[in-house]
């Protein structure tokens, strides 16, 4: 199976009656938020899709996401949560010591290890009260990570999953030893944990979403594997209006989506921007929030670039944390998403601002460049820091100087997201995914069946020939 061949049009999406197969699905996570973000968003997705559709789903995930959504899916009864223990909120406080990507792989591991713990015994209880025939686990998306949703009487899908992402070559010292070393140490026993923990081994598919996450895989794991990108894009959110577009003026305005981390390169952007800002007219406004963001505006200030306004010529504002919505409107203010992210398994953003009918300019590293190509918005290679900017610069230059490309990148890109990346054909995908895999399900225990009861009737023959013999 692959994505590509097996997309239909959103306007034939099946029906819930029309389904071929009693499809009961069970879906197990970590999180399921739309305000969280990131990972996190997958298993809102597809359980909230799957409802709408009138097909009986599931959900067990951890009540951090409980408020949410319980505003979300008011008096849901499908929905059961994990409760937060004393041991998780330990961990949560101790990870926020560390970096990021360090706290990800060991407390984050333990914390999320915990949460599955306790699943096992509700998804074991909710498989045979509810006759669950399929159970989807969409998170963690780490390739390596072991899972422990294993021996539950059905089919498990795992994924898809996206990983198995390093720095570029020239950029390795942005990352600290102890992270290097822990990392390498992580990867290189990740065959023996999925052999102790064998949710992966014993599971009926794994998904992932390109190559290098499949070589990824530990040793020893389930060797049917299909490729879909795990980003989506939710139309009814990220809609178009390229009127508001052109009715701007002739400043070019460049946008930035993302947390503000180290490995996000937002610092690399600004020094970029000063060079653009001295041949062109434009703006760059940047939303998130996180660790960098102080010295990200003391960097901007000693730059002369930090404004105190949107859109002021020249200048980059910082607008913090947005909600969905929010981030919606800016996008659709804007002209050109940029995200020089240098270690970016996914990028959903840049799906978001190509439904905005944005051009994007990324680094050719990662996620970005599962969704990009020229007709729609322009790859920077990470060859060095000072190339890295240099053809930054020169990439913003370019579509700053030229609308007509703008406009035609823009709309290349939103045909490319709503035939391919549309949430709502990527659930029709996965229905169909779901259908195949509950249907060898079946044809393999009908096998075994078969199988059984032919030993049978050979071992009773062969004791009706001894008796004649004796005889």
């Amino acid at each position: 199976m692959n994505q590509s061949s097996n997309h239909h049009k959103t306007g034939e999406r099946p029906q819930a009656e029309n389904i071929l197969m009693n499809l009961r699905v069970l879906i197990v996570a970590e999180h399921a938020s739309a305000k969280f973000g990131g990972e996190a968003a997958l298993p809102w997705h597809y359980y909230r899709i799957l409802r709408q559709r009138g097909i009986p789903t599931w959900l067990v995930v951890h009540e951090r996401t409980r408020t949410e959504l319980q505003a979300l899916f008011p008096e849901d009864k499908n929905i059961t949560y994990i409760p937060d223990t004393t041991w998780h909120r330990l961990l949560h406080r101790l990870s926020s010591l560390l970096p990021s990507r360090l706290s990800g792989f060991t407390l984050g591991l333990i914390m999320r290890m915990m949460t599955q713990l306790a699943q096992r015994s509700i998804v074991r209880h909710i498989v045979q009260e509810k006759k669950i025939n399929i159970i989807h686990q969409p998170i963690p998306v780490s390739p390596k990570e072991p899972s422990m949703i294993f021996g539950m009487g059905v089919p498990v899908i795992i994924g898809p999953m996206n990983g198995g992402m390093d720095y570029p070559p020239v950029f390795q010292q942005m990352q600290s030893p102890i992270v290097n070393f822990t990392l390498a140490l992580g990867r290189k026993f990740s065959s023996l944990m999925n052999k102790l923990i064998p949710g992966k081994q014993q599971a009926a598919l794994l998904i992932v979403a390109n190559k290098r996450t499949r070589r990824a895989l530990p040793q020893g794991v389930c060797k049917q594997v299909i490729e879909l990108v795990e980003n989506g894009v939710d139309l009814s959110v990220w809609k178009s209006c390229t009127s508001t577009r052109k009715a701007q003026s002739s400043i070019t305005r460049y946008i930035f989506v993302g947390r503000l981390i180290n490995w996000k390169a937002v610092d690399l952007l600004l020094l970029a921007f000063k060079h653009v800002s001295s041949q062109a007219s434009v703006t760059l406004t940047i939303i998130g929030d996180g660790v960098e963001r102080r010295n990200l505006e003391q960097q901007a200030q000693e730059l002369d670039l930090l404004g105190t306004e949107v859109y002021q010529p020249g200048k980059v504002c910082f607008l913090g944390w947005l909600s969905q919505e929010e981030c919606s409107s800016q996008l659709e203010q804007s002209d050109v998403l940029v995200l020089p992210s240098l270690l970016e398994c996914g990028g959903a953003v840049v799906l978001e601002a190509m439904a905005k009918g944005l051009p994007v300019i990324a680094t050719n590293w990662g996620g970005p460049a599962d969704y990009l190509d020229a007709s729609c918005g322009i790859l920077v290679e990470p060859l060095s820091r000072e190339i890295f900017i240099e053809n930054l610069a020169n990439a913003m230059l370019k579509l700053a100087r030229s609308p007509e490309e703008r406009e035609a990148m823009g709309k290349v890109g939103q045909n490319k997201v709503i035939q391919f990346f549309d949430w709502e054909v990527k659930v029709d995908y996965m229905i169909k995914v779901y259908q195949q895999v509950i249907a060898n399900h079946i044809a393999e225990s009908q096998n075994r069946l078969t199988d059984g009861a032919g030993s049978v009737i050979d071992e009773r023959n062969e004791i009706l020939a001894t008796k004649k013999s004796l005889y």
